[in-house]
């Protein structure tokens, strides 16, 4: 089957040189610039997670289901975690299933059951026969939302699959589906209503024909949440979901009103059957006699707080008193359920369970930090720090070096994090937590970016000063309203509302509820400058969930300014978008503003974001989405005259591609990007045609995005924090390059600074340090294909070949390739077996200033030129890093003149020790080149440790200055200076010395021109 990660190749269209009025233009095709990737920042911080599974018969292996990020497997207990979707499918997973009978089969159902503000969808049935290493579409295309999935034991083509559907609008996919061939078809076994779909779903152990099933009737709207109705009910069936029965009638069962329901039954005894009802009388049920009679033992509101999110219940595999129920924390009952102790994985707000049917000390559980693993009854759990399924909502950059991405995490604190440093990956020695919470947007202040301002629930504003560690609660208005829905509200602030400073001045900060306030003082006292931007409707601001729960936690206040941005071209030019579809600008800093809603535009979409042009303060654009409403088209709007009138601008965009973000490059006129749902564009005609931009990127909501130095960031619902580090190659990407031998792209100016890039499985990836180069070849090289690389001079300083200069032996490919050069020159030349101590061969860095690059294939030549950029966190000058640049070139010619000679002494020494007539002066010749070679370097060196042991020689005395004088980006100190004149001064002497004997003495010998030429060779 085809990965989706092609999905959007089809809708390429031709694009031609951008003007404002242009048509849709031929865009280059993807194998120009293919090389291009996005690179995996992080956090490895787990994000939420509602379906786990391990495997029958295999103590190591499990996987689990991310609520953004797609299906995730581990191999050795949940120490590393690796994506096993990606390439196929990803997105939220409700539901993941291991066959018992072949435990190579697994099946995944997007969509996930716990429908948070921020829920996505899935994208229906996936199935792989090889344990996840491959998959394909196993049906249920539009499902919406799969909370379930049940295994027949003994045929891995029998399954069931419990579908919520379309919480948003009322729809006839939900119920429980049977397929018997592997999910080629399905049948609907069981249905309630359109707007009560399945829940939770069991197979009786002993008997796979007995099934039950809860439903729910659930809806969300973007200003409520809905949790109960007639239609929530509890079935059983003794047939395989021929018929059922309904047992919400039967004894003991609560009266009245009924919401999600969890059901368990007792692998140990079939009869024993444990539920946790949402009921204005719930809590758990127990059953004795398969269903026939229920009784409550035990009302707890801890147990059942909050039902939508949580209500699932779990029986012990071997021990029939032994029962779990999942919450804030997850509850254990060794008494059937009377009592309960209450214990916490690592991360709290557990959602789901898997135990083993042979070991009970063996688990899994889900919860909003991904998920982990016991292997004693949840005495230890694995840790959730190694799995990047984070979910974001917004994401904006600061003025460090190097700058540092910010973003609140779903479920967890906010974060700041390094977009790259000076070692090999991206760890937690490089991120932590900033301002406000896990909902807000937050906003480094310009003037001193340990300043941080970061937003919450309701309405929620920190001021943090990490040089201090203190913070400082600046709320808008203090007034708690937890509990409260939003018609109670003096200002209405959404569970996501906006924070900013001006673009003009760095003291004035910006936020928004129903109406705007800003701070010129650091948020010790608001301005409200503008009415009430929202329709204001009062039938969409009453107290949300319901009718049986409330859950009033701002995420559905409804009728807030939901996205806003000042013109970064024209202070006081300032647009502001809803969450219940108007949009306003002010173009006199807010003394007046016009609502500028298309007209064409369906009503009540959320405006999710809002971007004002960096070349003119007439110009925006817009995202818009309508998902929570059921609709999942994408809505994309411009404008070129401060809103009067505007264009839809979504050509390209796959149909439920529904649109979370559109922002402008600063740097390339006409050139967009948008986040989607379901992926990535980009646009090279201000919009009037999108193309995919997916290369790498898993499949995943995009939520946010953000411009920095060339570099794209995006924000994901699930998998963290991703990069793409070199725009310049998607700005000169043209349809004429597809037709050249090769083309060589102008590389982007690159600092001077240090950087490894490898994979890891527990650590974000880094920017590799150096220059990137990209280029295109039509077909492989015939027969070389050379990289070389010139100072300003026009001296080399570098040459890299597909036939291999000197050990570097660079490899491409037909296509897009990349090319990563550190900024180093040739490293000093060394020998076999060479030991030193604190030493280093390497060459240096060059110094900052302009460099040329020439590519050349099968003898035909390309040159660009670039800028090398000094490092500014140092304080050092071009004069310094120059001095330091021809100190650390001294050493190393002077490293590479003494190892030459070194070689030749031992090449000498073995050639005459092969003499089958021996000169008169041999043993003088051998025994002065003894002592020379000695005195440079230390011979009885053999291992590592051994300069502890045999005190080091010239050699390595002098590479030591390789490693002192090129730590850091600073001129040689004076005493460095010193050193070096004192240990060339003596090297050089045992040269001198070396030469004379040479030419006094071996040259009578041996025909040493010949030697050294094969010397040369063997180089």
């Amino acid at each position: 089957m085809k990965k989706l990660l092609l999905w959007s190749l089809s809708l390429l269209i031709a694009w031609s040189t951008y003007s404002p009025e242009s048509q849709a233009q031929n865009v280059p095709d993807p194998k120009i610039y293919d090389a291009l990737e996005w690179r995996l920042v992080g956090p490895f911080r787990g994000g939420r997670s509602d379906g786990v599974t391990g495997v029958p018969g295999s103590d190591k292996t499990y996987y689990f289901a991310s609520a953004g990020g797609g299906v995730w497997k581990t191999y050795d207990a949940g120490q590393t975690w690796k994506a096993v979707s990606d390439g196929y499918f990803g997105g939220s997973i409700g539901a993941v299933a291991v066959a018992k009978s072949d435990t190579s089969v697994v099946y995944a159902g997007g969509g996930e059951k716990t429908v948070r503000g921020n829920v996505s969808f899935g994208y229906g049935m996936w199935k792989s026969a090889d344990a996840g290493k491959t998959w394909e579409r196993a049906g249920l295309d539009k499902s919406r939302f799969i909370s379930r999935l049940r295994i027949h034991p003994t045929n891995p083509n029998i399954v069931y699959a419990a579908v919520l559907g379309d919480i948003f609008k009322p729809d006839d996919t939900r119920g429980v589906y049977k397929t018997t061939d592997g999910g080629k078809t399905w049948d609907k076994m069981l249905f309630a209503s359109d707007v009560a779909g399945a829940v939770d779903l069991i197979m009786d152990s002993e008997n796979p024909e007995i099934l039950y099933a809860t439903t729910w009737d659930i809806k969300r709207t973007p200003y409520s949440l809905e949790s109960g109705g007639p239609d929530s009910k509890m079935y059983k069936t003794t047939d395989g979901g021929k018929t059922w029965d309904d047992l919400t009638q039967n004894e003991g069962f609560p009266e009245g009103l009924l919401g999600i329901m969890g059901i368990s039954v007792s692998p140990v005894n079939s009869n024993r059957l444990y539920a946790i009802i949402e009921n204005e009388n719930g809590g758990v049920f127990t059953s004795k006699d398969a269903g026939e009679t229920w009784e409550k033992v035990n009302e707890d509101r801890s147990l059942r707080q909050r039902a939508w999110y949580y209500t699932r219940i779990f029986a012990d595999t071997q021990d029939e008193e032994t029962v779990y129920v999942l919450n804030v924390s997850y509850h254990k009952s060794t008494d059937g359920g009377k009592t309960f102790k209450g214990a916490n994985a690592p991360h709290g707000d557990h959602h789901d369970l898997w135990i083993d049917p042979q070991n009970n000390q063996r688990m899994i559980i889900a919860d909003d930090g991904g998920a982990q693993v016991s292997e004693d009854g949840g005495k230890n759990w694995s840790t959730y720090m190694n799995q990047p399924t984070s979910q974001f909502y917004r994401v904006t950059t600061d003025n460090s070096f190097p700058y540092r991405i910010y973003g609140a995490q779903q479920d967890n604190s906010t974060v700041r994090i390094r977009h790259r440093n000076d070692g090999r990956s991206i760890s937690e020695d490089d991120w932590e937590p900033t301002a406000g919470g896990e909902s807000g947007w937050i906003a480094p202040d310009p003037k001193d970016n340990d300043i941080v301002y970061g937003g919450s629930y309701g309405g929620y504003l920190t001021r943090e000063n990490h040089r201090n560690g203190t913070s400082r609660s600046v709320n808008v208005y203090p007034n708690n309203p937890m509990g409260h829905g939003a018609e109670d509200m003096k200002y209405r602030f959404q569970w996501n509302f906006p924070i900013f400073f001006s673009p003009h001045d760095p003291n004035m900060l910006y936020t928004t509820s129903n109406q705007f306030h800003r701070s010129t003082n650091e948020g010790q006292s608001w301005e409200v400058f503008s009415p009430d931007l929202t329709r204001n409707d009062p039938s969409k601001l009453g107290p949300s969930g319901g009718p049986i729960t409330k859950d009033n936690t701002s995420v559905e206040y409804y009728a807030t300014i939901f996205t806003a941005a000042e013109s970064p071209i024209k202070k006081g030019v300032i647009w502001a978008g809803s969450d219940d579809g108007l949009v306003h600008v002010t173009q006199d800093n807010g003394v007046s503003w016009q609502n500028v809603t298309p007209s064409d535009m369906p009503e009540w979409l959320q405006i999710n974001s809002i971007e004002a042009s960096p070349f003119d303060p007439a110009e925006a654009y817009f995202a818009a989405t309508g998902y929570k409403t059921g609709n999942y088209e994408p809505y994309l709007y411009k404008t070129k005259d401060y809103g009067k009138t505007w264009t839809k601008i979504t050509s390209g965009i796959a149909e439920e591609h529904f649109t979370r973000v559109v922002r402008a490059d600063p740097e390339k006129r006409g050139i967009l990007y948008a986040g989607t749902e379901t992926g990535m564009y980009y646009s090279k005609d201000d919009g009037a045609s999108w193309h995919s931009l997916q290369l790498n990127l898993p499949i995943v909501s995009i939520t946010d995005l953000a411009i920095k130095e060339n570099n794209l960031i995006a924000a994901t619902q699930g998998r963290a924090f991703w990069i793409i580090d070199d725009l310049t190659v998607l700005h000169q990407a043209d349809p004429s390059i597809g037709t050249k031998a090769f083309h060589l792209f102008k590389p982007q100016d690159s600092y001077r600074i240090d950087g490894v890039k490898r994979k890891s499985l527990t650590e974000g990836s880094n920017r590799p340090g150096g220059v990137l180069i990209y280029s295109y070849l039509k077909e492989e090289p015939k027969e070389e294909l050379k990289i070389e690389f010139f100072d300003s001079k026009n001296q080399k300083l570098r040459e890299f070949s597909t036939k291999g200069i000197d050990g570097d032996t660079l490899k491409v490919k037909a296509g897009s390739n990349e090319f990563n050069w550190n900024l180093r020159v040739e490293d000093a030349e060394g020998f076999d077996g060479l030991i030193m101590w604190a030493a280093s061969l390497r060459g240096p860095k060059v110094p900052p200033g302009t460099y040329k690059v020439r590519m050349t294939l099968d003898g035909e030549a390309q040159d660009q030129t670039f800028e090398v950029l000094a490092d500014p966190r140092y304080e050092s000058t071009q004069s310094d890093l120059v001095a330091q640049y021809e100190f650390l070139l001294g050493v190393r010619d002077k490293l590479t003149e003494t190892h030459k000679t070194i070689k030749l002494i031992r090449t000498y020494r073995a050639e005459m020790d092969s003499l089958e007539t021996k000169p008169a002066n041999l043993q003088m010749v051998l025994d002065e080149m003894d002592q020379i070679e000695k005195t440079l370097y230390q011979t009885q060196n053999k291992s590592g440790q051994d300069p502890l042991n045999f005190p080091i020689r010239l050699n390595n005395k002098l590479a030591h200055l390789s490693s002192v004088v090129g730590n850091g980006d600073y001129k040689p100190t004076d005493q460095s200076e010193e050193v070096k004149v004192e240990l060339v001064t003596k090297i050089d002497a045992e040269l001198t010395r070396f030469r004379e004997l040479e030419k006094n003495q071996i040259s009578k010998i041996l025909n040493i021109e010949e030697m050294k030429t094969k010397l040369d060779k063997k180089k």
